[in-house]
């Protein structure tokens, strides 16, 4: 897949972007950029594409994702006006000056950036802190938004409730020839999930032969399709668990799973937990 290159722009008064976005399609295609993106979700909830790493997000999420590291977040549509709210920072790592990390005193921050590399969600309660502090420093201006991106990252760094969402070893080969292809592939799949997709149809949505798409689709996303789409019905399962609208047997064909078995299988396989586990860590705040 070629996530296209994304042009972060900044005026002649910012050394780096800080906005608030409240559409949900401002880049909502898979992309990359050479910037380091720290990324706050106030409103919106959807599916997360990080690297190899596919789960679903929700409202409150905060996250820092390395430069160059591929991604997409692709929002539920609710029909509701003012549904998104997001405040997102693109800096790059040497904006304060090429020496600035190498300074002792800067090395919690230095060795953050460099795990930025594997996608970092904050999963504590330093959460509420970390976001005041993102939108601070959005609204801020002069040297106080230096500041404010500074003390953000240094609470991630000292935040003790994180975990890292991109496979170690995860390298990307970008090939302009394939600019839309996987794309098209991901679009397709998060639309038709719910439903059987035969091999015949998603090798046409990729514009390849069937016996081919197998091995091109896991030699660009390190994984079998079978289990790219798996990862997408559990994705949905766990916002579906956490709504807790539903019973866990309604889940299981809601998310586009056949039998009660391989749902169970799939889901403690991606996640670790059972469907009824999820849930109850999710109710104690343990999820």
């Amino acid at each position: 897949m070629k996530p296209q290159l994304l042009k972060v722009t900044t005026d002649l008064i910012h050394s780096f972007s800080a906005r608030k976005d409240t559409v949900a399609d401002t880049n909502s295609h898979w992309h990359y950029h050479p910037e380091i993106e720290l990324i706050y979700f106030a409103k919106g909830k959807g599916m997360q594409f990080i690297g190899d790493s596919i789960q679903s997000f929700s409202s409150g999420d905060v996250l820092l994702v390395g430069s160059n590291v591929p991604h997409y977040w692709r929002f539920d549509a609710t029909g509701e006006e003012n549904s998104v709210d997001v405040s997102v920072i693109h800096f790059n790592e040497d904006f304060w000056g090429s020496s600035f990390l190498d300074l002792p005193e800067l090395k919690d921050i230095k060795k953050l950036l460099q795990q930025s590399q594997l996608g970092i969600q904050v999963t504590g309660k330093e959460k509420k802190q970390i976001a005041a502090l993102i939108c601070q420093t959005v609204a801020a201006k002069g040297s106080r938004k230096v500041i404010g991106l500074m003390e953000a990252l240094l609470a991630i760094a000292d935040c003790k409730q994180t975990k890292t969402l991109v496979s170690v070893g995860f390298r990307y080969h970008f090939q302009e020839s394939e600019k839309d292809r996987m794309h098209a592939i991901y679009e397709y799949t998060i639309s038709n999930f719910k439903e059987r997709i035969s091999l015949e149809t998603i090798a046409g949505i990729a514009k390849i032969s069937p016996n081919s798409f197998c091995k091109y689709f896991k030699s660009r996303s390190k994984k079998p399709y079978s289990r790219f789409i798996n990862e997408i019905r559990v994705s949905h399962a766990c916002k579906l668990l956490m709504d807790g609208q539903l019973n866990i047997k309604e889940i299981c064909f809601e998310s586009g799973f056949n039998n009660f078995v391989s749902f169970h299988q799939y889901f403690k396989l991606i996640t670790g937990k059972s469907p009824l586990q999820y849930q109850k860590n999710f109710v104690q705040g343990d999820a």
